[in-house]
């Protein structure tokens, strides 16, 4: 049986899934810079996104079977170098895709009836300015009827389709790995309706979209730059809840000074855990602090999948 090393907190669920299979867990966090003397003492590792995985460590653990990632992103494991020799990288691709949808048309919400500025604005204000608050944000826009422009067409952008077109807005998106279209099948009530919702070309999406969602891995460049900006429709709502850098925040800044973006909502930041000042203090951009799997269901599906890939790879 295996010796486990929970390194950044898991659901109790996968954690009493891996004890009952016969292995040893361990959930007192190690710090980083003491990893490279004791994950030797490990058969496996399950990180969220604070711990690094990188080359080092992983030449140092011989024994080291598997790398488990609560959550979709890989970015601080060293996927290849670790497969290279031999170790499974697991992670939990599904488990949190509504959870992230759900997050990013909060901020949509929030950003088109300005709750995150009213929610700053009303508790010093709201006494000796109810009138002028009301009239300041009594021009917000409804979802319905907009055109939502979704980057990345995998599972957590096909859950925010699905919201999407649940609400009545026209869904288009832009995946360089979809052909033409997805299907995605939308409940209504008991009854599930398969739609299509079309890959189109960036220039396309960016001139169409009132609301543009991100749902993409970041690959070392940001995919909307200045360039991106400058091809939007003017007064466009932009949502990012995939991982910063993503977006390039000085262009975003400059597209929120120059009216290109009405406003913005970030889950992720470049700088995470500290983000930059102006970002965080901006009044036209909505924030969470990286919460986009962060509900109790999503965290017992993570704890639960991972906890059954960790099973299948140590049967092996």
């Amino acid at each position: 049986m295996a010796n486990i090393l929970i390194n950044d907190g898991l659901h109790p669920s996968g954690i009493k899934m891996l004890e009952d299979a016969g292995h040893t867990i361990q959930t007192d966090k190690i710090a980083q810079e003491d990893l490279l003397a004791q994950l030797p003492n490990f058969d496996g590792i399950c990180v969220r996104s604070a711990t690094k995985v990188r080359t080092d460590l992983i030449d140092a653990c011989a024994n080291l079977k598997f790398i488990g990632r609560g959550g979709v992103g890989l970015d601080n494991i060293d996927v290849d170098h670790a497969r290279s020799k031999g170790i499974a990288v697991l992670n939990t691709p599904a488990a949190s895709s509504r959870s992230v949808a759900e997050l990013a048309f909060g901020h949509m919400l929030s950003l088109s009836r300005f709750i995150y500025q009213s929610n700053r604005q009303m508790p010093s204000e709201g006494k000796a300015n109810f009138g002028l608050l009301k009239k300041s944000y009594s021009k917000g826009v409804e979802l319905e009827g907009k055109t939502l422009g979704i980057i990345g067409l995998g599972r957590i952008g096909q859950e925010a389709a699905k919201i999407g077109l649940g609400l009545g807005m026209n869904v288009v998106g832009v995946d360089p790995y979809v052909k033409n279209k997805v299907t995605v099948s939308c409940k209504l009530g008991s009854t599930a309706v398969d739609v299509d919702v079309e890959s189109i070309s960036m220039n396309d999406m960016l001139a169409q979209s009132d609301f543009i969602t991100m749902h993409i891995p970041f690959t070392g460049a940001a995919v909307l730059g200045a360039s991106e900006f400058a091809k939007m429709k003017k007064g466009v709502f932009l949502v990012d809840a995939a991982r910063g850098g993503t977006i390039d925040e000085d262009a975003l800044l400059e597209a929120l000074e120059n009216g290109t973006v009405a406003a913005a909502g970030l889950d992720v930041f470049i700088n995470e855990p500290s983000p930059r000042q102006d970002i965080l203090s901006h009044s036209r951009i909505s924030l969470t602090p990286h919460i986009g799997a962060s509900t109790l269901e999503a965290q017992e599906k993570i704890g639960t999948e991972l906890a059954s890939k960790i099973i299948d790879v140590l049967k092996q």
